[in-house]
This record gives structure tokens, C-alpha cells and sequence, in this order.
């Protein structure tokens, strides 16, 4: 038997060209999407400009409502939008809630631990949104100042940069079902901040409103998608279309319609 061992070793890699290939297996979360034939999508149905629910029509609009459908189109998958937060945006990939998140997602090193993401597709930096005549805040440096209220979304990115920011001021957490716009007009804080994208839902829906943008870069954040890790050809998938987006002129497109051109990154 000995003997033959040789040969027969030789007889397989003479044969092993004719043979066919053995499928190469796809990672957990790319084997499921595939087998059902449905890429599920997290968002945040309160983002203006990137992926709003309309209160009045219920339909969803926004950067990443329209990029989404071009992801599963690519892919050839039906497209499951479903409900989410920054709150619960790592407990939703962690336990399998989507596939992917794709609500500009802002590459914060807490959720660098835990997810992973594609490369870059947006930018923002923090601005301030106040009322019209507001007495305590009427420029940026009015805003750490003692007596101030700075209101935050939690969950959000602004949440850890104005608690280490603020020396003077008080930072006030809201979380859903309250929101910064209506604690900001009872007058229980000054002041909130927010992202390019939020700011354009005050500008365009708000008269009583004023934006206070930063007098040199704040706090630029990178905005990206993010899947769980475990799964390198699912990312390379979802990295692979923000690629193509960025070239083919998707991606702009996608921005220009919805106000957002300033903060894209095309490359």
C-alpha cells in the first residue's frame, strides 16, 4: 500500500485541474440574505434628508431610502427596511434585527469595537440650533457658558464629544419619545446640537429656528454603513457598493436630491 502512494498522489494532481471547483462558501450573513432572497435594512425612520418617515404620507424618504434600493438592486434581493436607532443600533446588528445599517452612521470609536463598516460615503460637522432671539445663545461662544442647557439626541455622536467638550454648560440627554426641537421650544434647554443633516429639517420646517454653525471644523465625523463582524465578504459586499456608488454617479445624484452635496465624499 505504501508503494502506491506516490502514484496515486500524482494521479490526483494530474486529475485535480478537471475537476470541478468546490464552491466557495459565503459567510454566515451573506448565505442567509442569499438563501431568502431579502437583504433587511436598518434606519432610523426620524432622520431628515437621509431616512425620514413622512408623518403625513408615511412614506420613507431620504439619501439611504434611495441608496438602500440600490443596494438590493444590485444584489437582485428584495429590500426590507426596518425600524431603528442609534440607540439600539449595535443590540439590532449584534441580534440579527437587519443586515446591514444604513442611516449615516458616524464612525465613533465605541462602534468602531463593535461593528464594522464600509469606507466613508459622508462627513459632518456639529452645529447648534437655538430660537430666533434666543438671550442666553446667539453665537457658538455662547454655548459653554455657565447656565446653558445643550440638549443632545442619545445615542447620537454628539453625545460623547459634548459631554467631553462642555466645561460649563449642562448637558441634557434626550431620548425618545421626547425630542430635542420640543424641549428646546418649552424652554427646558438653550440649545441642541445636531449634524448637517438634521439642521437642513429645521431650516426647511422651522421659522422659529437659527442655525449657529462652528467657527473652524468642530468635530468632522466620517459617516458610513455597518454590518456585525464576523462576516469579511458581507463588508466586502457592502464596501464593494459604496464603491460604485461613489464612481458611477449614484451617490451624487442621491445627495443633490436631497440637500445634502456638501457633506458627500465621492472618492
Amino acid at each position: 500500500m505504501r508503494a502506491r502512494l506516490p502514484s496515486m498522489l500524482l494521479a490526483a494532481a494530474l486529475l485535480a485541474p478537471l475537476l470541478p471547483a468546490a464552491p466557495a462558501l459565503a459567510g454566515p450573513v451573506l448565505d442567509r440574505v442569499r438563501a431568502s432572497g431579502t437583504v433587511r435594512v436598518c434606519i432610523w425612520p426620524d432622520y431628515y434628508g437621509v431616512s425620514l418617515r413622512s408623518p403625513r404620507t408615511q412614506q420613507l424618504l431620504g439619501i439611504d431610502i434611495d441608496l438602500s434600493a440600490e443596494f438590493a438592486r444590485d444584489l437582485k434581493l428584495r429590500l426590507d427596511h426596518v425600524d431603528s436607532s442609534f440607540s439600539t443600533l449595535i443590540a439590532d446588528l449584534e441580534g440579527d434585527r437587519c443586515d446591514v445599517a444604513m442611516f449615516a452612521i458616524g464612525m465613533l470609536p465605541q462602534r468602531l469595537e463593535r461593528l464594522r463598516f464600509s469606507r466613508p460615503y459622508m462627513q459632518s460637522d456639529i452645529y447648534a440650533v437655538t430660537t430666533k432671539g434666543n438671550r442666553l445663545v446667539q453665537r457658538w461662544e455662547d454655548i459653554d457658558q455657565p447656565g446653558v442647557a445643550v440638549a443632545v439626541q442619545a445615542g447620537t455622536f454628539m453625545e460623547p464629544v459634548m459631554s467631553a467638550a462642555l466645561k460649563q454648560a449642562r448637558l441634557v440627554r434626550v431620548a425618545p419619545p421626547a425630542t430635542r426641537e420640543r424641549e428646546l421650544e418649552a424652554g427646558r434647554v438653550d440649545v441642541f446640537m445636531t449634524d448637517y443633516p438634521y439642521s437642513r429639517r429645521l431650516l426647511d420646517n422651522a421659522e422659529w429656528a437659527t442655525l449657529i454653525s462652528p467657527p473652524q471644523p468642530f468635530h468632522v465625523l466620517p459617516y458610513a454603513y455597518a454590518v456585525k463582524p464576523g462576516d469579511a465578504q458581507w463588508l466586502a459586499e457592502v464596501d464593494a457598493f459604496v464603491a460604485r456608488i461613489q464612481r458611477d454617479g449614484r451617490l451624487e445624484a442621491a445627495a443633490k436630491k436631497h440637500g445634502l452635496l456638501p457633506i458627500v465624499r465621492l472618492k
